[in-house]
């Protein structure tokens, strides 16, 4: 087989890609391993603890032992399944903040400023305020992807907002418009009740025209002669050919793995597992960054938190109306209130992302065991610690080695440390008092810095945001991976263009970025103008320099 473009990976970037492709009329292939994404366990919103949990959707990776998180391995959750990533997340949207963008310039991603990226924000949303608010003109109508926010029945949602501004920080009405900072509602991949994953925002349209396929296989190497890909070679030994170009979308995790099975990455790695070397990049499989998070949790007064369905009864009818109308509790993730504030005076814009949530509850849906509770995801956004992703064995079925080294930076312990006190005093605002029984995690008890930094090593999870691996720089930097066009230094019609290639994390939940990148990126391998830079100019706290909040 092949086709103009194959694509390798149907996840958020790749789907994107696809769609803009097939709508050019370019021929295009798109390879997944994963299979189908039917069935109610990934298209019911409510149930989004299943699929990232589940062999059958996830690539099932963890971390290598942890030396700063008590040995701990942490679990890697990656989609292997049609949608990628976008079909097993928790469906939030975020597209960052601004001088995030700003920031990847001066890392050597030119082009890609908060101004040369909204315009692809706008064209990749349709965003339907339903009289909700929002900030509707830096907002797109057209675009694949819907952008919905959940109903906020729960009166925890409305208190965890009032309790910011209680504590003086600001409320914005839409953190993904011009404000970004302040307490606010949380916004969802959500269309019509249903998960609104890449696969159904772009890949279904794509793949229903006749110059766009989906195939399934594992790929195992991308063939390059004389310094150009010109296909992939899947598992059993079918080969998969491109007469334009090779497109990598396989993940933050999977696409440095397959450079490096290619023979492209650091020469000494590639030497140890006999792999031929065919470009010396140092960058690949480097950079690799995430959020670290801590659920911290409050047992409840009253009885009006999520745990009163946490039974097979009740979530067996929540279901049930969900398949008959799409409508209820599990029409939505239940993150309906956020917040992004800034750590200290002096950071000039927020540096620390809130997603609450009216239940105790961790990811693998093990409910807290004090009943009645509610917690706010909370952690740093711009961790200083760097990690690695490399080869276990030159065996395109081994798992790759992933290593975060979380919390190997000690700024990184005083900026966790302050994100808790500084949900504990949220807290203890008056809007939660009638709400507030005691704190089950970390525990009253637990005070000084020391016996924080405990409670962080036992019980920091990752937010599952890994990126950075590929990352984007000018020819020059020789620990740059690809170009800003996305294109493979030292190798021709290779590209890649998923999260891996971000230079740092954005703020925030990674899926709206990743999508915008597939977005940005088709318009360069089209060879097209990219779109007009914007001048809307964001919002940043007039006295951030000498103000918290």
């Amino acid at each position: 087989m092949e086709a103009d473009y194959v694509i390798v990976g149907a996840g958020s970037a790749g789907c994107a890609v696809a769609y803009r492709l097939a709508e050019a009329r370019k021929s295009v292939l798109v390879i997944e391993h994963g299979g189908t994404d039917a069935g109610p366990l990934i298209q019911m919103p409510a149930a989004l603890s299943y699929p990232m949990n589940m062999k059958a959707y996830d690539w099932g990776y963890s971390s290598e032992p942890e030396p700063h998180l008590g040995d701990r391995r942490l679990a890697c959750p990656r989609g292997k399944v049609i949608g990628g990533s976008s079909s097993i997340n928790g469906m939030v949207y975020v597209r960052g903040h601004a001088m995030d963008y700003d920031h990847w310039v001066e890392a050597g991603a030119d082009g890609w400023s908060y101004a040369d990226v909204l315009p692809y924000f706008k064209r990749m949303e349709t965003w339907n305020d339903a009289g909700h608010g929002g900030d509707p003109l830096w907002r797109g109508v057209n675009g694949p992807l819907h952008v919905t926010r959940g109903k906020r029945k729960n009166p925890l949602f409305s208190a965890f907002v009032e309790a910011g501004k209680q504590a003086g920080y600001e409320v914005t009405d839409d953190y993904n418009g011009q404000k970004q900072e302040g307490f606010g509602p949380m916004e969802q991949t959500v269309h019509k009740g249903t998960r609104w994953s890449a696969a159904n925002a772009y890949l279904r349209t794509a793949c229903k025209q006749k110059n766009c396929d989906l195939i399934r296989g594992l790929v195992e190497k991308v063939v390059v002669k004389d310094g150009r890909a010109v296909g992939v070679i899947l598992s059993g030994g079918r080969v998969i050919s491109a007469r334009c170009e090779v497109i990598l979308a396989a993940s933050s995790i999977n696409s440095p793995k397959l450079l490096m099975l290619s023979g492209i990455g650091p020469a000494a790695h590639l030497n140890e597992h006999g792999i031929e070397i065919v470009v010396n990049r140092p960058g690949v499989g480097a950079n690799l960054q995430d959020h670290l998070e801590m659920y911290i949790q409050m047992a409840s007064k009253k009885p009006i938190t999520l745990y009163k369905h946490w039974n097979f009864v009740s979530k067996t009818l929540i279901g049930a109306q969900w398949l008959l109308t799409r409508k209820g509790l599990g029409a939505s993730n239940q993150f309906e209130s956020a917040a992004f504030i800034r750590s200290k005076a002096g950071v000039p814009y927020p540096d620390i992302q809130y997603h609450f949530l009216p239940i105790a509850v961790r990811y693998d849906g093990r409910a807290s065991a004090e009943g009645h509770g509610f917690q706010a995801h909370t952690g740093p956004m711009r961790s200083l610690s760097r990690g690695n992703v490399s080869l276990r064995s030159a065996n395109p079925k081994a798992d790759p080695i992933i290593r975060f080294n979380y919390m190997s930076d000690e700024q990184d312990w005083a900026d966790f440390r302050t994100c808790i006190r500084l949900t504990r005093e949220i807290f203890a605002q008056k809007a939660f008092l009638p709400f507030v029984k005691h704190e089950i995690q970390p525990g009253a008890s637990v005070q000084t810095d020391d016996q924080l930094n405990d409670a962080i090593r036992a019980h920091a999870e990752s937010a599952y945001h890994p990126c950075g691996t590929c990352r984007m720089g000018r020819k020059d930097d020789p620990n740059a991976v690809v170009d800003p066009e996305g294109r493979v230094i030292g190798i021709e019609a290779l590209r890649v263009v998923d999260s891996s290639v971000f230079p740092r994390i954005t703020n925030g939940n990674l899926n709206g970025p990743s999508i915008m990148t597939g977005e940005k990126m088709s318009d360069h391998i089209l060879g097209r103008t990219p779109l007009a830079r914007s001048n809307d100019v964001p919002w940043i706290h007039p006295h951030w320099k000498t103000e918290q909040r």
